[in-house]
């Protein structure tokens, strides 16, 4: 039978994988224990019934006890009044009755040995049962927390993916306003030397070209003065 149940389990876990994927362990833990605390109570139920069955033949004997000693005070009672042939019948049911008693007792004794040993099985198993509850509670809170942690890891995973991303855009983002900026500074000089022409500019060139002449002309005027202050 427990090599049975064993495939019978085997069976089962393999059939929920196949249907629903994936199994939880979880799930796998809480199941074997259910079927423990099933176990258990047929364990239980049965010493219960031997319970049972042996106080109903100690009921059974206590009546037949009775019945008995009250026929040992018939047969006493028939041979004070004389009537030996209703002592020797009273005394004949009463050994008959001693007879079952006697069945009786080896049935009780049978009955005991079976509840001794079911109430030693239900110890054994009910240990067993909680060391299993323990054992499964620790498994699944491990579970989950390496669950939670592989979530974690799995997010934190992805931020650095779209981090790495947001590094790209910015290294592109660096490297083409470089670019710009060197292309600007490149198209500047161009137009410094006239190579190229900023057509924008033209007025800015009118007066740069009229200041040059006015501090020219004041520059002059300058060293006039100072040649007259010479040759005086």
């Amino acid at each position: 039978m427990g090599l049975l149940n064993r495939m019978g389990t085997v069976i089962t876990a393999k059939m929920n994988k196949l249907i629903g994927g994936m199994e939880d362990p979880r799930e796998t833990l809480d199941y074997s224990y259910e079927k423990q605390l099933d176990l258990l109570q047929n364990v239980k139920r049965g010493v219960a019934e031997v319970t049972t069955s042996k106080k109903r033949l100690q009921l059974q004997r206590a009546k037949l006890v009775q019945s008995s000693e009250k026929l040992e005070e018939q047969a006493r009672e028939a041979i004070k009044a004389d009537r030996e042939d209703l002592a020797r019948l009273a005394l004949e049911r009463k050994n008959a009755l001693i007879s079952q008693i006697a069945g009786l007792d080896q049935e009780i004794i049978t009955l005991e040995e079976d509840q001794e040993k079911l109430i030693a099985a239900e110890k054994r198993l009910s240990t067993k049962v909680e060391v299993f509850r323990t054992r499964k509670e620790t498994i699944k809170a491990q579970y989950s927390a390496a669950e939670a942690q592989v979530r974690i890891s799995e997010s934190v995973s992805g931020i650095s993916e779209e981090m790495a991303d947001v590094g790209i855009s910015i290294e592109r983002a660096e490297s083409k306003t470089e670019d710009m900026k060197a292309r600007s500074a490149a198209l500047d000089e161009l137009i410094e030397k006239g190579t190229l022409v900023d057509f924008t500019a033209q007025g800015d060139i009118i007066e740069r070209e009229l200041a040059k002449i006015s501090e020219k002309g004041m520059v002059e005027s300058d060293l006039a003065r100072l040649k007259s202050e010479a040759e005086k």
